[in-house]
């Protein structure tokens, strides 16, 4: 209450201040009187004290705007005047606009009679928890969804990749749902998938950093022609284009699948909240998502993370060989591999040879660990020679060199930007013919393959190609197949992973999803 009177400048009410004449009045006569009373009394003896210093109102406003939404609930409760103030909508349209970047539309939505404070404390906060980027749990297919403020709206647009095989086109968006204020007081959800335009739909939170979406008119989603009208518009929109342009016959029977599989679900789905990876000066280049070229399974969206020495690709949409949350590419970024010249890289025997080589290495030096362990363990009379094995076992090859040599960190960091010529081997497979003639690294990596239902998984030796900031390559030697990848360039707010921590639980998550 002291706090209040030298703000307000009107000190306590006339209740308080009668209250307070007669605390200090018994005060001499009561001798049991406990501490914390004593400094209430004081307190509001201060307050009478600043009762002339009131701050004017606007200075107020100015002070309040400065306070996050969250707390101004609480404000409110300090006093009458306090809660008058708080009905200027200068406060709470300058909290929509810092902390969910709105702008003009805000006075759009004034116009039409909701003012900032109701958008704010009827839409924004109560839904902010659903904002940023989340994967659905669509078995193993995933998907990639991003909740944004978008003008008037809280709209969760569902991420497609490009058409295959146009890797490096961008993405394309579908919204599956709305939130919005136009109708009424209150905040309105609607489904906005299907054909039809917007219906009645609502979303729950299941739990923290998980929610759920459902459809209350999901005859919104049928169309005139019944199931051959809908796979076909479906078809044009996920492929961009018809069965009959579809000449291979298993990649015709894995596009129906995926339309039964998914199709069941009516926009009723469970919802995960992903981050995307922090990034560090000493990444080998800047992590995020990317799309990348899956043969018959089309494009799928990878995030890209580094882990000390290793570069790792998960998959956030998957096919029913690999599913979403699979780690499908895993590189060793201590184990570079130098490309031969451009004739010798046409041949694949000559690039199955030089990636077993690293691959003879890499076992050489997990069998070598495992025997030093046991030296360790057996006695410390090995020790100083343990630490010096490993020291060279992880110092075994370095950016310069060929698998087995080793050169200068001073040399390394100087070709870090160089490029070399670069071309498939013959024999190859890629969907895209379009990829790039040069690259700046190559690096030893396993891929993840299985069977039809993720059965048998395996991963398999190949080469990881560095091209650019933007875009990568992998090799699946066994395969004889190559993918491209290109980064994911879309802006995605609220989407930071708050520590190293919380993102490598993330993904230890999705892996169990679909395990």
């Amino acid at each position: 209450m002291a706090v209040c009177a030298r703000l307000c400048g009107v000190g306590q009410s006339r209740r308080c201040r009668r209250r307070q004449r007669n605390n200090q009045q018994d005060q001499g006569s009561d001798s049991d009187m406990d501490e914390e009373e004593g400094e209430r009394i004081v307190g509001q003896s201060d307050a009478g004290e600043y009762g002339s210093a009131e701050l004017p109102p606007e200075l107020l406003v100015e002070i309040f705007s400065l306070l996050p939404g969250t707390v101004l609930p609480n404000v409110a409760l300090v006093c009458k005047k306090f809660r008058q103030i708080l009905n200027t909508e200068t406060i709470w349209r300058r909290r929509c606009m810092e902390e969910f970047g709105m702008k003009e539309d805000l006075r759009k939505m004034e116009a039409g009679g909701v003012s900032s404070q109701d958008l704010y404390v009827k839409l924004l906060h109560p839904y902010r928890h659903i904002l940023g980027l989340w994967q659905p749990d669509i078995g193993p297919y995933g998907g990639l969804l991003n909740v944004v403020v978008d003008g008037l709206f809280i709209i969760g647009w569902m991420y497609l990749p490009p058409h295959d095989p146009r890797v490096e086109d961008p993405m394309r968006r579908r919204p599956l749902f709305r939130i919005h204020m136009w109708e009424s007081k209150k905040a309105t959800v609607e489904c906005m998938y299907g054909h039809k335009g917007p219906h009645k739909g609502d979303i729950q939170t299941v739990k923290k950093d998980e929610f759920s979406t459902k459809c209350n008119q999901t005859d919104h989603h049928r169309m005139p022609g019944g199931r051959q009208e809908e796979f076909r518009t479906w078809l044009e929109e996920e492929w961009g284009r018809t069965l009959e342009e579809i000449f291979h016959e298993h990649m015709q029977e894995l596009i129906l699948m995926k339309f039964i599989y998914t199709s069941q679900y009516d926009n009723c789905l469970t919802y995960r909240r992903i981050y995307l990876p922090p990034a560090m000066p000493t990444d080998l280049l800047q992590p995020g998502l990317f799309k990348g070229t899956y043969g018959s399974h089309g494009l799928e969206i990878v995030m890209l993370s580094f882990h000390g020495t290793s570069a790792r690709a998960t998959k956030l949409t998957g096919d029913p060989n690999v599913p979403a949350g699979q780690l499908t590419l895993d590189v060793d970024l201590s184990r570079p591999v130098v490309l031969p010249e451009l004739e010798k890289q046409r041949s694949i025997e000559e690039l199955s040879r030089l990636v077993a080589g690293v691959q003879r290495e890499v076992e050489q030096q997990a069998g070598g660990a495992s025997s030093t362990a046991r030296r360790a363990a057996e006695g410390p009379s090995g020790g100083a020679g343990a630490a010096e094995e490993m020291a060279a076992d992880h110092g075994a090859c370095s950016d310069g060199c060929q698998p087995g040599t080793s050169s200068s960190s001073s040399s390394s960091s100087s070709s870090s930007n160089e490029t070399q010529p670069f071309v498939l081997p013959l024999g190859v497979m890629a969907r895209n013919e379009v990829y790039p003639r040069t690259c700046r690294k190559c690096f030893y990596g396993t891929g993840l393959i299985a069977g039809h239902g993720f059965t048998s998984p395996e991963r398999t030796p190949g080469l990881f190609v560095l091209f650019d900031g933007d875009r990568f390559g992998f090799i699946w030697l066994e395969l004889k197949s190559f993918s491209l990848y290109s980064r994911l360039t879309d802006h995605l707010a609220h989407a930071h992973a708050p520590n190293m921590e919380r993102f490598e639980a993330m993904l230890r998550n999705m892996q169990s999803w679909t395990s």
